[in-house]
């Protein structure tokens, strides 16, 4: 009996098992070597309003690329050229690209180009990393953003005006080998290591077809496979949409010091605890006020500064946490001492140092 057969025999039964909390394989995990790759490649942009560059180097691009046309310019002439922008090119090439697809290309200026509004990529090789020509970019760039300048030296920006897009700008010449079909076996690779997770990949794996797949670390579960291709890809399409309930992740609090983002996982506890926030603000206000002298005091008329100072001294309570409290209790207490995001960071840290923390702080 032919393996896609039986696969879709047990799939009327296995669907029946899955949890509400279950996710797909194609969800949760990538086939190892089915991958995009970045490609680069170094144009020019033409017809510019004015607003291209005068640089050494993009003065030797436009020579380069007039002599390849058979014009040889004179040495010591320097072509004036503020319709031309020297400009980076750079496309992802995603997985079994074939010749003669087309991708999206990304424009961006080298130089100090002011603006490639309205401007044309000339032919442009875009090669990997490995040194090859891979695909060829041309055509009218798209640009969202634009700048105005007054005489004065007064100018708006809006957005970003040096770079822009081609959509299907780039025609695909070279196909980029890929491992899929080679070998005995297919590897999935887990967005998130965890080797509970990888564990259960594996068993709903083996749940349908026995001993096929094995957990080789927290990242790889490694499925055999069929060798011929069509086959492969029937099995790989079936395998992918399979559901189970990947495991939690670790107790974790992320910290963004630079945004102030603070973010709890449902797994942080606490040991018992006590917590007081307070301080002193100190406000000062500076009050403006006009001297006028008498009539006849021959004074002269002054501007005073009034200086008003505040201090105010918060009255606030301390909280008690009993072992095991939960992310609601936690986030409700320091809501009600009235914290912010740079004191709710003190807090944490200072909970983790005194070990009644249970999870892992991350400040990013």
């Amino acid at each position: 009996m032919n393996i896609l057969l039986k696969l879709s025999t047990v799939l009327l039964c296995f669907g029946l098992m899955q949890t509400a909390n279950a996710q797909r394989i194609k969800d949760l995990a990538d086939v190892a070597g089915v991958r995009s790759n970045q490609i680069l490649g170094y144009g020019l942009v033409v017809g510019l309003p004015g607003t291209g560059e005068q640089s050494p180097f993009t003065e030797q691009s436009f020579k380069t690329m007039l002599s390849n046309f058979g014009i040889t310019m004179p040495a010591n002439l320097k072509p004036k050229i503020k319709n031309v922008a020297a400009v980076a090119v750079h496309a992802e090439l995603e997985a079994f690209a074939k010749p003669g697809q087309k991708i999206d290309v990304t424009v961006s200026s080298m130089g100090s180009a002011q603006s490639l509004r309205g401007g044309t990529l000339l032919q442009t090789v875009l090669m990997g990393v490995d040194g090859n020509a891979y695909a060829i970019a041309q055509g009218s760039v798209v640009v969202s953003g634009l700048g105005a300048e007054g005489l004065d030296g007064s100018k708006i920006v809006v957005n970003t005006p040096t770079v822009g897009r081609i959509a299907n700008g780039a025609m695909v010449e070279r196909e980029v080998a890929s491992p899929f079909g080679s070998g005995d076996y297919i590897t999935f690779n887990l967005h998130q290591s965890d080797f509970t997770t990888a564990k259960r990949l594996s068993d709903t794996i083996n749940d349908l077809i026995a001993g096929s797949a094995r957990a080789i670390d927290a990242t790889s579960v490694r499925v055999n496979a069929p060798r011929d291709l069509a086959d492969r890809v029937s099995f790989l399409s079936t395998l992918e949409n399979l559901e189970f309930e990947p495991d939690r992740s670790s107790a974790k609090v992320i910290v963004n010091s630079r945004t102030g983002t603070i973010v709890i996982g449902s797994d942080v506890r606490l040991l018992p605890a006590a917590i007081t926030h307070g301080g002193i603000t100190v406000t000062i206000n500076e009050i403006q006020d006009i001297s006028q002298p008498d009539a006849f005091a021959e004074g002269d008329t002054a501007l005073t500064n009034q200086s008003v100072v505040n201090v105010n001294n918060s009255d606030n309570r301390m909280f008690v946490f009993n072992p095991g409290v939960t992310l609601d209790t936690l986030v409700r207490a320091i809501n009600q001492v009235g914290a912010g995001p740079g004191d709710v960071m003190a807090i944490l840290e200072a909970l983790e140092q005194a070990g009644a923390l249970r999870g892992e702080l991350v400040v990013i």
